[in-house]
């Protein structure tokens, strides 16, 4: 099965702080083998755990790549991605930070999401050092802009700055007229990245100015339709996805300068556990898929039956 979605309570929010067991190769046929590792005690993986200095106390950016160990733990939505693909997508974010002058880029976690209607999937990628390849940190399905209707956008491509120019802000988890809470529940984070210029959906087509974010979505009623072309031109992901991204500063680059001189932005969280390789760009690429891939499906029938009227129209 190529997408894990694990069932938890919608709105349910995940705890950053938990813990996950040492992984043991482990032979069923030997029982005995098995209890031995069931008795070994778990390993609590969060910022300290990832970012932990070396006795010289200094700490090896290789270490980012801990950070997986986290997303599996705490991403309720996950994609697997086969190898091959996940190096084809380093490389179409490597042609994008080369065409925005960013090739040089290394030492952050960057967000990257394919558009493509037959894809519609976020990864988190990151190098310590631009001699490196890009790797996968991890990815989920997510929902872009879908054309058709008036004041719908097909999502922008290129590479977006997310800084507190265009300060986020949070979810009032309050439903719209069609009952639908656009921006997720309660407290989700709202990651703003400001004016952008978009291609119509509509009309005669063309571009002008949207406002391009990326947020979670209705967790009872749309989050299951993640996969598929739905939004006006944001990108939706899952909430336990914004929670992560929060949680750690994926993005946070710039806020966290901010915080550093003394400044005191009511949107981060007092418990957030800022990592020393915070980011702060979000690339939007289209991988000309002409076909869906095993390993993004699209939300099943039974989801697309229960798709409430103006789904498209929440954010």
């Amino acid at each position: 099965m190529a997408a894990e979605v694990h069932p938890t309570a919608p709105g349910t929010p995940q705890s950053p702080a938990s813990t996950v067991s040492a992984p043991h190769a482990v032979n069923p046929a030997n029982p005995s083998k098995a209890r031995e590792a069931a008795s070994r005690p778990s390993i609590a993986i969060d910022a300290a755990t990832v970012a932990a200095p070396d006795a010289a106390g200094v700490v090896d950016p290789h270490r980012a790549f801990l950070l997986r160990d986290v997303f599996a733990r705490d991403v309720t939505r996950r994609l697997r991605v086969p190898a091959a693909e996940q190096r084809a997508y380093a490389e179409r974010l490597q042609a994008a930070l080369d065409a925005n002058e960013l090739g040089n880029l290394s030492g952050e976690y960057v967000v990257l999401v394919d558009r493509n209607p037959n894809v519609q999937a976020l990864f988190i990628y990151f190098r310590a050092v631009p001699a490196d390849s890009w790797q996968m940190i991890g990815a989920s399905p997510v929902s872009t802009g879908r054309p058709g209707e008036y004041d719908h956008f097909i999502t922008p491509l290129g590479v977006f700055e997310h800084t507190p120019d265009n300060m986020d802000f949070r979810s009032e988890g309050t439903e719209n007229e069609n009952h639908i809470r656009g921006y997720g529940r309660r407290d989700m984070r709202i990651f703003d990245l400001g004016w952008a210029q978009g291609e119509r959906g509509w009309g005669k087509g063309g571009m002008s100015q949207m406002r391009f974010q990326m947020h979670a979505t209705d967790p009872d009623r749309l989050e299951q339709l993640l996969g598929i072309p739905h939004s006006k031109g944001c990108v939706r992901i899952p909430a336990s996805l914004n929670t992560f991204l929060d949680h750690y500063g994926i993005l946070d680059a710039e806020y966290a300068t901010l915080v550093d001189s003394g400044k005191s932005l009511w949107v981060l969280k007092s418990d957030r556990q800022i990592l020393p390789w915070a980011g702060r760009y979000i690339v939007v690429v289209d991988s000309q898929r002409k076909s869906r891939p095993a390993w993004s499906p699209a939300p099943g029938a039974a989801a697309r039956a229960k798709m409430p009227a103006h789904a498209d129209t929440a954010d």
